[in-house]
């Protein structure tokens, strides 16, 4: 016969007392789990409720929602209210420094993960060589907030938690995530679940490992919250190359600025940006019909260069530089293009020579190099910006665009930005940053050389406002630096071919190096070469002119060229 269903109530004293005489005569025993926990089992002759057990035991007991908002007015209730407006600032993740190979990586325990990851880009940065020791995972997507994830397989990695008592050694598996961006080791449920992990949300935070009460100690969540904004932003923009002598402080005064202006950078792979208000307007000498040499055929390319130039066409037409010609279009200028190769690398060059001929001159007059430089010799913070592929970022008008098509065996292009070797490309855009920066140029702190541009100044408060007034110019725009080749409160950098700094104005010792390395000229065209390097650093040359002065003569018109032992000498 079926047993009827008992109905609990509240103990009272007395029911509490007999309840405990009657567990301990019992026959009771303790059964060790795998994550340390202690349980506890009754004979199963013992007429014990296990809900009477947990009860006494001051574990939590099983909740039901039958009846659950109703006779609300009896339940009980926290006198705690919570700051309208800004009580949520006061939440904060459970993060913590750990040791893994003998260097320290951020670390967050997160209760609503099922399993502990990390990034496979986090993985290249940290740890080489990482994929010798990879597992194969059985799942291969897992699904986060932000759509799908892929997963590589597990590995596992020594983790050590510091305690004043003694380190904590842990040996969780990670999901290596393919197309992830968590910039720290995540630990998981599976990890908590299998040592113990509590997390304990009370004033002073803390965790608690395993059943060992030693083993609980507090994070300083300010503190952590510092480090880890600081982690953040440095990995934010980690392409950027920043002074080492700079305080936290600093660092964080400096990253905050570039956060709030992030759009002028280009990280990664992000596109081009393109500069509204500044497109560019060809004008060609002469009239229609336009000389055959404008309309040329495409120049042959062998399987090795079809492949180069493949690569960098569907590049270009990727970052919309370029677009493809439609069958109907009247072509009257074709402009081939070919593959150059400079240390290993592909270059895609075009044969412009033509086309500039008859183009019109911009006279847009250029800063001089020297003028430049002159004035960053008593500066004592400098940074410098790039802008990325800058005449791609500028574009060319509409009835512009017909002039610059090129052509190869892929078919017909026409460029929508500016393409590098057009005649008035750097006169252009020199004007383009004049007229953008025209205020902080003769305000004296800024010099822009074409795609160049340095800031410079004497106190950290005023460099600082400089650089966000300038990246504060560049979202409107849309114009981007490559973070890259951006330099921010370095002692010395490289500039316009020169090594500068606050104290010094030096040659690039690299373009020494390559000079020193170069054999004697043989034709005029090497020879000036090496005057133009010579002229270029002349500043840097005692008597520059004096000692080239017959090595000029042989570049004459009407002199042959031979090397004689004074001009030898003189090279």
């Amino acid at each position: 016969m079926q047993r009827q269903r008992r109905q609990y109530m509240p103990l009272r004293k007395y029911q509490r007392r007999n309840l405990q005489q009657r567990i301990l005569n019992q026959t009771l025993w303790v059964m060790p789990s795998e994550n340390n926990l202690m349980i506890t089992k009754a004979q199963e002759e013992a007429q014990i409720e296990i809900q009477d057990i947990q009860l006494e035991a001051g574990m939590p007991k099983a909740t039901s929602n039958k009846n659950l908002c109703k006779k609300t007015q009896d339940d009980q209730k926290f006198l705690v209210i919570p700051t309208k407006g800004i009580e949520y600032i006061h939440g904060a993740a459970t993060r913590m420094t750990v040791c893994i190979d003998n260097s320290q990586y951020p670390l967050i325990i997160d209760s609503g993960a099922h399993c502990s990851i990390v990034a496979s880009n986090y993985m290249d940065h940290h740890f080489p060589n990482w994929e010798k020791r990879l597992f194969p995972a059985k799942e291969k997507n897992f699904k986060s907030s932000s759509g799908k994830m892929k997963s590589i397989g597990t590995i596992i990695k020594e983790i050590i938690i510091p305690h004043r008592i003694g380190n904590i050694r842990l040996n969780p598996e990670l999901v290596v995530l393919e197309d992830s961006h968590i910039q720290r080791i995540l630990l998981g449920t599976d990890c908590q679940r299998m040592y113990g992990i509590d997390i304990y949300n009370s004033k002073n935070r803390n965790i608690a490992i395993g059943t060992n009460k030693e083993n609980k100690f507090s994070l300083d969540i300010h503190q952590i919250s510092t480090h880890d904004a600081l982690e953040d932003l440095l990995n934010e923009f980690r392409e950027g190359q920043f002074s080492t002598t700079l305080t936290i402080k600093q660092k964080l005064s400096l990253l905050k600025i570039l956060r709030k202006n992030g759009p002028p950078f280009s990280i990664g792979k992000e596109p081009l940006g393109k500069i509204r208000g500044h497109d560019i307007e060809l004008y060609l000498d002469g009239e229609r019909p336009y000389p055959p040499i404008l309309r040329r055929p495409p120049c042959p390319a062998g399987l090795e260069t079809r492949s180069e130039i493949e690569k960098h066409i569907n590049e270009l037409l990727d970052m919309d530089v370029i677009r493809k010609i439609g069958h109907n279009e009247i072509l009257k200028i074709t402009t081939p293009f070919l593959i150059t190769w400079h240390d290993g690398n592909s270059r895609l060059s075009g044969e412009l020579r033509a086309l500039n001929n008859y183009t019109k001159a911009d006279r847009n007059p250029i800063t001089t190099i020297p003028h430049a430089l002159d004035k960053l010799e008593k500066a004592k913070h400098i940074a410098r910006m790039d802008f990325m592929k800058g005449f791609h970022q500028n574009g060319v008008k509409q009835n512009s665009m017909k002039l610059i098509r090129i052509i190869f065996y892929m078919g017909i292009h026409e460029y929508t930005r500016i393409p590098f070797g057009i005649k008035n490309a750097p006169a252009n855009f020199q004007r383009t940053m004049d007229t953008i920066f025209q205020e902080e140029i003769l305000e004296g702190w800024m010099v822009v050389y074409i795609d160049d541009i340095i800031i410079y100044s004497e106190t950290w408060e005023d460099h600082l406002q400089y650089i966000d007034r300038v990246l504060s110019k560049c979202t409107p725009i849309n114009l981007k630096s490559s973070l890259k080749k951006c330099n921010f409160f370095q002692q010395e950098f490289l500039a316009l071919g020169h090594k500068v700094s606050g104290f010094i104005l030096a040659i690039d010792q690299n373009k020494v190096a390559e000079v020193l390395q170069k054999q004697v000229p043989k034709n005029i065209k090497e020879m000036q070469s090496l005057l133009g390097f010579a002229s270029y650093y002349r500043n840097h040359i005692k008597n520059v002119y004096h000692i080239t002065s017959s090595v000029y003569k042989l570049c004459s018109k009407d002199v042959v060229f031979e090397i004689t032992k004074e001009r030898r000498n003189e090279y």
